[in-house]
């Protein structure tokens, strides 16, 4: 019997686990761990809550879940409750699967102010993370700054830009809304270091933006390259490309909200007496090689909110190799050392979509059964449960999760899936009741 014990219950967890039952079948026990009570990871906190379609793909964990081979451990904290050592010891394969929920900092001067909010903390305010429910963005200004030119970037945009109504069937946390809809943002601002042909962002995401109820998109036509440039483009961003020359030639309606793109532009300072006020923007140009250069010309940027979507990074454990220059820990092909894996955002850094970690969670099952042959007799769950027992850890069970589920769809408001508890305490005593 193989046991093998994933870290963090998000999609390149539960492709893990999914792929090491169709490996080894009745030959293995996966025990998914998780700091939160709560199943799903990004699915839960990361993606868009008026993206229901993509959350949807949680059915298919929740098959996994149920599966008698695999179980969840959630509102257990490694390296506090449980060390990777003492995992090492009890499974023959421990999984690295917790993501890049930490932001990339944004290292010019006036990131500390008061105002300035990463993505992952924003995202996470909106979508009712435990970490971050008690986020309090300032809504009140006029302006607001969004760094960065993918589909994060559009998210928040979008958000910031939403009525009541169109919110409704969406999941956002209800202390969300309801600062939302008070805010007195009228301009949008989404600065990008190089151009239209280099944006990350997708059609689909793009094309949302053209059907908002009171905000409206702009493009200065001045932006955009020749439109034959298009041609050179593979179709995907070729289709981005032309929701921005759409935005460029559609003239300002009066909707009471702008979402501006300011491409060419880098952010390199935040200023204000106390909070953010205003941001600092470089004009850049485009190299022989497509990589932004300063050109030494500013301008200034009035926004009391700068939300910066600039990428995501793994947090550091205690005793695991780590790539501090990549954000991931250190790795080959999703080995660290004997007995111990990564996967997705972990292993590869903050790229792909969430499918892309499906063929990395069967890679790493090939390397598990490369590596562990029929398996070491170790103890596995019931070592790890003997453990945790002793160390008075609540711990919440798939059905747990079940009660708590049950309980967000008993208290969502009309037309909603569900209103989330966005404290743990609330989440265990749902657990438990």
């Amino acid at each position: 019997m193989r046991h093998v014990a994933v870290i963090g219950s998000g999609p390149a967890g539960f492709y893990t686990a999914e792929a090491a039952l169709k490996a080894f079948g009745d030959g293995v026990r996966v025990d998914l761990i998780d700091r939160l009570p709560v199943p799903y990871g990004l699915i839960r906190f990361g993606v868009a809550p008026d993206h229901q379609s993509i959350k949807a793909v949680s059915g298919r964990y929740e098959k996994v879940a149920l599966s008698p081979n695999v179980r969840f451990v959630g509102n257990v904290v490694v390296g506090q409750d449980v060390s990777i050592p003492e995992l090492q010891s009890l499974y023959d394969a421990v999984v690295l699967a917790t993501g890049a929920p930490h932001d990339r900092p944004l290292d010019i001067p006036g990131s500390d102010l008061p105002g300035v909010i990463g993505s992952a903390a924003f995202v996470g305010w909106y979508n009712g993370h435990p970490d971050f429910s008690g986020l309090a963005p300032p809504l009140g200004g006029p302006g607001a700054v969004v760094i960065g030119n993918g589909n994060v970037a559009l998210d928040v945009a979008r958000i910031l830009s939403k009525t009541r109504e169109e919110f409704a069937g969406s999941d956002i946390a209800g202390h969300a809304l309801e600062t939302l809809v008070q805010s007195q943002i009228v301009r949008v601002t989404l600065l990008g270091r190089r151009g239209p042909h280099q944006i990350a962002m997708t059609p689909k995401e793009l094309g949302e933006l053209g059907h908002l109820e009171r905000a409206q998109p702009h493009v200065d036509p001045a932006d955009l390259p020749d439109a034959g440039a298009d041609s050179l483009l593979e179709p995907g961003m070729r289709k981005s490309v032309s929701h921005l020359r759409e935005f460029a030639a559609t003239p300002l309606s009066g909707k009471p909200v702008t979402i501006e793109f300011d491409f060419f532009a880098m952010p390199v300072a935040i200023e204000g007496d106390g909070k953010a006020e205003r941001v600092i923007v470089e004009r850049t140009a485009l190299d022989a090689d497509l990589r932004s250069v300063p050109t030494g010309e500013t301008y200034v940027v009035p926004a009391g909110l700068v939300i910066s979507c600039i990428g995501y990074q793994t947090p550091p454990i205690e005793g695991v190799p780590y790539e501090h220059g990549r954000g991931r820990f250190a790795n080959s092909d999703g080995r660290i050392l004997p007995g111990l894996y990564c996967v997705g955002w972990a292993r590869r850094g903050p790229t792909g979509t969430i499918g892309t970690n499906r063929p990395d969670g069967y890679a790493v099952v090939d390397l598990v059964a490369a590596d562990t042959g029929d398996g070491s007799g170790k103890a596995g769950p019931a070592g790890l449960d003997a453990l945790l027992a002793a160390r008075g850890a609540d711990v919440v069970s798939f059905s747990d999760w079940q009660k708590i589920e049950a309980a967000e769809a008993a208290r969502a408001r009309t037309g909603a899936p569900r209103e989330k508890f966005v404290s743990i305490d609330e989440m265990i005593a749902a657990a438990h009741d």
